[in-house]
């Protein structure tokens, strides 16, 4: 069949070849957009409901249990949140430990046990709940983005106390209390040493470790995760992480530690962390799943895990013991 001047028709339902190249390129751009949607949207639909809260405890613990008499303090960060530590003080202390702790549990008041192990060799300690946590003002958990601003006011108090003039100040966190305890010395040169367990390398890596995202798709994510925790946080934090702090350590004294099997914060954040640490950082791995490295039934009482309290007391006396 052609037509009355020779040229073959075209089919009817033949698409023309603009509808074509428009669907080349449309269908690879449609999907790339939901695609991309998709991942904008993990991070606030898992991360809101896990930060925007204040940690009020089911539990807290006393001094008086540990035959303690702790001075509460109420301090100002830079940024105007009321924090509340609780400060246990030893005549002439060697060192002044300030003690975080983690996300949701347990209270930082757990650590009274480690408070009275420290004061019967000669340390004092500062037990401090951070923002959005206990007795402490905020209503959004700052993952470690923030939190060095309430160590920053602990750091602030002791300088400005007299008995506390030249004692050098050791920062000692656990789990989300040790990423913030990393960040803190790094942020701030007056802190003489650092003992962190079971910190994360940064909340990108354990967010998407926790995910179960690697390769591709660890890649595709953690732009959209950034920009969640920007927007967040702010600008000015976007660089604050473990992974980064640790390596401002300069010749400071640090110990990481960790369980080979820990299910919050996985092994693997340590290793990141030990590849980034300067070579003189000390390391202790526990194995078994034990988030919390002391024994189990015993972090009330750390020095009957002798095993941990040769260790936390071996560092401290190596480098403050003088």
């Amino acid at each position: 069949m052609s037509t009355d001047d020779g040229r073959r028709p075209r089919h009817a339902n033949a698409p023309a070849p603009k509808i074509r190249t428009r669907l080349l390129v449309g269908i690879p751009l449609g999907l790339t957009l939901i695609v991309a949607t998709v991942l904008a949207a993990i991070p606030p639909l898992v991360m809101n409901n896990m930060v925007n809260l204040h940690v009020s405890f089911s539990q807290t613990w006393t001094g008086a249990e540990q035959d303690l008499h702790p001075e509460r303090l109420v301090l100002i960060t830079e940024d105007g949140i009321h924090v509340v530590a609780y400060e246990v003080y030893v005549e002439n202390p060697k060192a002044v430990v300030i003690f975080l702790s983690g996300i949701y549990n347990p209270s930082v008041t757990a650590f009274y046990g480690h408070a009275r192990m420290l004061l019967e060799e000669g340390y004092a300690s500062v037990l401090l709940e951070m923002r959005a946590h206990g007795e402490s003002e905020g209503d959004v958990i700052g993952l470690g983005f923030k939190e060095h601003r309430d160590t920053q006011a602990v750091v602030e108090h002791l300088q400005a106390t007299p008995r506390y003039a030249g004692v050098p100040i050791v920062v000692y966190g656990l789990s989300m209390g040790g990423a913030v305890a990393i960040n803190s010395i790094g942020q701030i040169p007056d802190i003489a040493g650092l003992i962190s367990m079971s910190a994360y390398s940064s909340w990108d890596e354990v967010f998407l470790d926790n995910m179960g995202a690697s390769g591709l798709l660890a890649a595709a994510q953690r732009p959209f995760l950034s920009l969640y925790t920007t927007l967040k946080y702010g600008w000015d934090n976007r660089n604050i992480n473990p992974g980064d702090e640790i390596r401002k350590l300069g010749h400071r004294p640090a110990l990481l530690i960790h369980s080979r099997g820990d299910s919050q914060v996985s092994y693997a954040n340590f290793e990141r962390l030990q590849a980034r640490a300067p070579s003189h950082v000390e390391t202790w791995v526990r194995e078994g799943d034990l988030h919390g490295i002391v024994q189990e039934d015993l972090f009330l009482t750390p020095q009957k895990d002798v095993e941990y309290a040769e260790r936390i007391l071996g560092f401290l006396h190596r480098h403050f013991g003088g």
